[in-house]
This record gives structure tokens, sequence and C-alpha cells, in this order.
């Protein structure tokens, strides 16, 4: 008894303490509901039954009826384009942004703490913000693009459907440029110098420089960021909700919006449950570019 109590204050059973209560946590905490919401995508839900586990097994009759639905192939191709859409915007605007500052001009530091605040943000938070900026009769942006001659009339960004989509994209770029500029940053500050010089030294001009020498030495930061924007992007709902809430007429609807929508609006909580389940295949594939990108970085 002393020798069991003697290894779990100080030895391996102490060891395999430290391992086994994060396991245990996550399990209960995640593991659980996974598994919970994937049984549940292959069986008959209602209001009823809900707070069973047992309920009647339908098999991929779920899946089959989600596809076969109207609507699903335009939410599906909303949601590409989002994601798409988001992660271009947010790397290109990101790097931008991170060699602006690499050039360290006096001021870049507090400069580019400022930046941050759209991240800290809560979604909702940034979601009124861009209601008001959006805004069709009296909005920041339509009256930028009428002073600049860029539009004549108002654009309603949230209630047209041809711009729905759009605005949540607008907002959610905002949102993730910051993200994208500090860990852009980072890689950009763990590429030797001696490079660029003996690079300048042979004659290359600044965009040869880039080609060469940036972008091959940033691709597995490069891989890690577009992985970990599509793990971001797809969880993203809070937008759509204070923005668009999916309208008009599901132009602006994209999968996890619709996931939330089927359950506890329409209480539909297998089809949801079945839509939660495709975007876990993309999170999980996203998940492993991400690993393989920072493996290297691991292994150090």
């Amino acid at each position: 008894m002393k020798r069991i109590l003697s290894s779990v204050t100080d030895g391996k059973g102490f060891d395999i303490g430290l391992v086994a209560l994060p396991l245990a946590f996550l399990f209960v905490m995640s593991g659980l509901p996974l598994v919970y919401n994937v049984v549940m995508s292959f069986q008959e839900v209602d209001m009823f039954s809900l707070g069973s586990f047992a309920r009647p097994f339908v098999g991929f009759r779920n899946y089959v009826d989600l596809f076969s639905q109207p609507e699903t192939r335009p939410i599906l191709f909303n949601t590409a384009l989002f994601v798409a859409a988001s992660i271009a915007g947010q790397f290109a605007i990101g790097f931008g942004l991170a060699l602006f500052f690499w050039t360290n001009f006096p001021g870049a530091s507090w400069l580019r703490g400022l930046f941050l605040v759209s991240w800290v943000m809560p979604g909702l938070v940034v979601g009124a913000i861009w209601n008001w900026i959006l805004s069709g009769d009296f909005g920041v942006l339509n009256f930028l693009l009428r002073e600049t001659g860029v539009i004549d009339g108002n654009i309603f960004w949230r209630s047209d459907p041809n711009y729905s989509l759009w605005a949540v994209i607008i907002a959610n770029i905002w949102l993730g440029t910051s993200f994208n500029m500090i860990l852009l940053s980072v890689g950009l500050s763990g590429i030797p110098k001696d490079l660029y010089e003996a690079a300048e030294l042979d004659g290359a001009n600044g965009l040869q420089r880039f080609w060469t020498i940036t972008l091959p030495m940033m691709r597995s930061t490069i891989g890690a960021i577009i992985a970990l924007g599509l793990i971001f992007t797809l969880q993203q709902f809070d937008l759509f909700a204070a923005i668009t809430s999916g309208g008009p007429n599901n132009t602006s609807n994209v999968t996890q919006y619709w996931a939330w929508d089927l359950s506890f609006r329409q209480y539909d909580f297998a089809k949801g449950a079945t839509i939660s389940v495709i975007m876990i295949v993309f999170v999980m594939f996203a998940s492993v570019v991400y690993v393989r990108s920072t493996r290297h970085e691991v292994r150090g």
C-alpha cells in the first residue's frame, strides 16, 4: 500500500495521473458529445425522444434526405464560397500587413497591437458593429463608396440576395485579418536575414527575394494558417446570427448556421446532427493539414 501511494505522489503513477486527468476531461467534455452527435445522425429524433438515447435507428436516411433537399446544394456552395473568400481575404491582407510591419518603423509595435482589437472582440459585437457599417440607408460603407464614385445609389448589403453573403464575408475578413497578421509576422521573424543579404548581393530584386526566400521558408507557417483558418471559418456562427440570419431566402445561409436553424428553430435535431457530422469531416481534414504543417517545428 505504501508503495502504491509513493508511486501516485512521486513516480510513474504520478506521471500517468497528469496525463489521465486531462484526457478524461477531454473525453467527457468533447468526446462524449461528439459520439452522441454522430449516433444521433443515424437515428430518428424529435422533441419527445430527445432526452432518450434509445431512439429508432434509421441508418443513412438522414443523410439521403438531407442531400435530396433543394436548399442543400446552394447552402453548401455558400459555405464553400464563404470559407474560400474569407481565408483568401484574411491571408492576403494579413500577409500585406505582416510585410508592412516587418520593416520595423518607429511605432510599428504599438500600431500592430491595435490590430488585435478585432480578434479579441466577441463575434456578436463585431456583427453589431458591421450592422451599422453595412446599413443600406446610413451605413458608413455606402457613404464611402458614394463619395468615391464607386456606386451611384445605396446597396442594401444585408437584405439584397446578391450581396448578403458578401456582407458576412467582409465582416469575417476584418475579424480574422489580425490573427493571420500575427502568425505571419512570427514566421517572417524566423527567416535569417543573411539569406536576404546574400540574395541582394547576387542581384535579386525584392520580388525575386520574396518568391525564392520568403514563400519557401514560410511554407509550414502558411499551411498552418490556412488549416486554422478553415477550422475557425467553419465554426463562424455569430456573424450570421448578428448580420443576416441566413437570409434572405437562404442566400447567405451556410452549414454551421443551418445546423443550428434545423435543430433549434425547426426542431429537426437529426438533420442538424447530420450537418454537424459532415462539418466534422472537413474540420478533421484541416486538423491533419495543420498537424503535418507544424510537425517540422515541433520536432525542431
